[in-house]
């Protein structure tokens, strides 16, 4: 997926009244902001990372949220080539099919229940188009900064299908890392925690987890209660390191549904714009020429269409960033 925001942090963070006070608060609460990718009929996502006062969950860099989406209304889903460095990109589905194609020759439809990542590194590019059988486009897009030392890691796509495991009324589908009894074989750069999880109408369920990883809870359906605090569908709930086991309760009549990410708080600066990652506004140029000139990131075939052009540069110079601000 495309960032469509030029300047994604510096003019937005719309943390609620809820996070304004962290020291008093156990669970930090952030709120999403709606992003439109572009047209009168295209869709909407809705974005809790990066924020102004926060950027990381882990080394989780970008959260975007989006649907359900009746495709006949909103046009669906249709991204040109664009490209990525310094990144890995995870697409998970809770309804519809995305055709993914990219410039190291992968070729796949994404559905629900499976995870596709997708390693920048030094450079990628891919499109990403709804398929025509799909009537409701739902699910999430996650980013991952890559630390210093692999930045430059070859370009790849990897594909797994957890397998179900149930705990307390709850079904569970761990995508990254470990979780309970569940290790998924997907290759990170860092220590990484992503995971599904259906709870049913008012189920409770207590997890031990890393206590150096923070973590995040991102509420897709229904109404959810972290560690006591009231989440609602869009929220993200954060979960600073320190914390060994969390608990989890369904508060509504029907079932819920969250994401849950997790990992060492990532201490190094990055700089985002658009879909690169870098460490410096120089490489963020260079790397904006470079996909201009159409050179590092290579082609993607059997997309019919042209390739994303790049937005304009910030008249502002871009800054690194850390986990916090």
């Amino acid at each position: 997926m495309s960032n469509v925001e030029r300047e994604p942090v510096s003019r937005h963070g719309t943390r609620g009244p809820e996070a304004a006070e962290p020291a008093l608060r156990r669970v930090e609460i952030l709120t999403p902001r709606d992003v439109p990718l572009g047209g009168p009929r295209s869709m909407s996502v809705r974005r809790t990372l990066p924020q102004r006062a926060r950027s990381f969950v882990g080394a989780w860099c970008f959260v975007d949220h989006y649907g359900p989406d009746d495709v006949a209304l909103r046009g669906g889903m249709d991204l040109p080539p664009h490209p990525h460095t310094g990144l890995q990109t995870v697409t998970w589905l809770f309804d519809g099919e995305v055709e993914h194609r990219d410039s190291l020759g992968s070729h796949a439809f994404v559905r629900p229940g499976e995870i596709n990542l997708m390693t920048g590194g030094r450079g990628i590019c891919h499109s990403e188009v709804s398929t025509a059988r799909t009537t409701v486009l739902h699910g999430v897009q996650l980013w991952v900064a890559l630390p210093d030392e692999h930045r430059e890691a070859e370009r790849d796509f990897q594909r797994y299908v957890p397998s179900p495991i149930r705990k307390d009324g709850a079904e569970i589908k761990v995508f990254l890392g470990s979780l309970l009894d569940a290790v998924s074989p997907v290759r990170t750069f860092t220590p990484l925690l992503g995971a599904e999880l259906i709870l049913e109408a008012g189920a409770s369920l207590a997890l031990s987890v890393d206590a150096t990883f923070e973590h995040g809870l991102l509420v897709d359906e229904g109404d959810i209660e972290l560690d006591g605090t009231a989440l609602s569908p869009a929220q993200l709930g954060f979960l600073p390191p320190g914390n060994g086991s969390l608990t989890m309760r369904n508060t509504s009549s029907a079932r819920a549904r969250v994401i849950l990410l997790g990992g060492p708080p990532f201490e190094e600066e990055i700089v985002m714009w658009w879909n690169f990652i870098a460490r410096s506004g120089e490489e963020i140029v260079q790397a904006r020429k470079d996909w201009e000139e159409g050179s590092r990131f290579g082609e993607v075939q059997g997309y019919d269409g042209a390739r994303l052009p790049a937005p304009e540069l910030p008249t502002t110079p871009l800054k690194p960033r850390g986990r916090v601000r």
